[in-house]
């Protein structure tokens, strides 16, 4: 039993990751229906940025948890810029055109971002130093660690802010129209330029978020770690309901419990024949399974019907 209970504090954590990347891609998928594809490479330079700053300041005799706030604020600031620029050179004459187009230069930007991470930081996987109190917090049996409870605690006050952000302020009632149509949205009086920029800096915020809080987790970084992540990401958001910002922490939960629950199991479900390594699979066994009872996820896709 207290193996059950720690995979699902595993499951959690992990699916808390994986919710704030989908949090991105469902952002920019409700307004102008782009998968991008490249938002996992987003992380990947966050997390990258995090151990830069990291590295260069920690002789400097600064609080880890300090260390840590800093190297974070640096890494939403490049990631932003970078998903600016990402949308204005990349997407942004793409948007009327078919969508196979932007998705295949998002698979494009996505390779080449990985490609100069490799060239700037390097090939080999790098330690990302401890910063945070690594005691296990004993739980009766299963144990949580620092930082552990604070990707739970970060992905909750992320859901909270985001959704006061789209139903309370100017900017997400401009976001809302911009979804419904852009073209009457500007006629209104609002820019939608300007509101997809920001979509897209609101993403690349989440996925510097999660790519330094993955850092601090797992204790390493490289330019290849935002693959996979993004993918499994993109998996919870449709399995949420893309679109649908409730959904895409549903759909990460829920895909992060699968998942630690198969790494726990799988074993001995198997007599042995597939270990924890194999985990991935329940990812996308999972989202098979929901796209067939429910094509529309979880709890429902929720984009606008355009004109």
């Amino acid at each position: 039993m207290d193996t059950f209970f720690q995979q699902i504090i595993n499951g959690l954590v992990l699916g808390s990751m994986y919710a704030l990347v989908a949090l991105g891609y469902t952002m920019v998928y409700g307004i102008i229906n782009l998968i991008n594809f490249a938002h996992g490479e987003v992380l990947m330079v966050g997390a990258l940025t995090s151990w830069t700053v990291v590295t260069v300041l920690e002789a400097s005799g600064m609080p880890g948890w300090l260390l840590l706030l800093f190297s974070l604020i640096c890494a939403m600031i490049i990631c932003s810029a970078l998903n600016f620029t990402i949308e204005k050179l990349a997407y942004k004459r793409l948007r009327s055109a078919p969508r196979l187009a932007p998705l295949i230069t998002a698979m494009g930007m996505s390779l080449l971002l990985q490609t100069l991470a490799m060239i700037i930081w390097k090939p080999n996987p790098k330690p990302f130093p401890i910063l945070l109190p690594n005691e296990p917090i004993d739980l009766g049996g299963p144990v949580i660690g620092v930082v552990q409870i604070l990707i739970l605690v970060v992905t909750a006050v992320v859901l909270v802010v985001l959704m006061w952000l789209v139903n309370r302020t100017k900017l997400g009632r401009a976001m809302r129209a911009t979804a419904e149509n852009p073209r009457v949205a500007a006629l209104m009086g609002v820019r939608p330029d300007m509101v997809i920029s920001a979509t897209f800096i609101i993403g690349a915020m989440l996925a510097a978020i999660a790519g330094v809080m993955w850092a601090a987790n797992y204790g390493t970084v490289q330019h290849s770690m935002g693959f996979l992540p993004g993918l499994k990401a993109f998996t919870a958001a449709v399995l949420g309901g893309i679109g649908n910002l409730p959904g895409a922490v549903v759909g990460g939960i829920a895909l992060g419990l699968v998942e630690a629950l198969g790494a726990g199991y799988l074993g001995t479900l198997t007599g042995g024949v597939l270990g924890s390594h194999y985990a991935d699979i329940f990812a996308f066994v999972a989202l098979i399974i929901v796209l067939t009872l429910r094509p529309q996820g979880l709890l429902g896709e929720r984009v606008a019907d355009r004109a």
